[in-house]
């Protein structure tokens, strides 16, 4: 799936976010990664856990499913911001949105936090 085919299964999984998505220029999978990270912060603020949740679910699945391009935006920008997604919220919440997360990308975070520390 290439960030064109991942920008349509987010419009369509993903209704709530429609209309920004409409009005944002997607590029590349940078750009569309990006967004979605982007609205999954505003969404962890609102603690506005059903939509969050339906977005972990999609990144799950880009990641899964995406070309090397969206692999690549997601474990570089996704993965990459979700301690400063998290770092204000309670250990609970954090924990509940980190078990949302399919165990490939688990393990890209934890090589990254790893990696990272040493």
């Amino acid at each position: 799936m290439n960030y064109l085919q991942a920008t349509q299964e987010i419009t369509v999984s993903i209704p709530e976010i429609c209309n920004d998505l409409k009005e944002t220029r997607i590029q590349n999978s940078y750009h569309i990664i990006g967004f979605l990270t982007d609205k999954m912060k505003t969404m962890i603020r609102q603690n506005n856990t059903s939509c969050l949740f339906r977005c972990l679910e999609k990144m799950n699945e880009l990641y899964k499913y995406g070309d090397t391009m969206i692999k690549g935006a997601i474990e570089n920008s996704f993965v990459y911001s979700l301690d400063s997604c998290t770092v204000f919220c309670a250990k609970e919440y954090r924990d509940l949105i980190f078990s949302h997360l399919s165990p490939a990308l688990q393990k890209v975070y934890a090589r990254q936090i790893y990696s990272h520390s040493i």
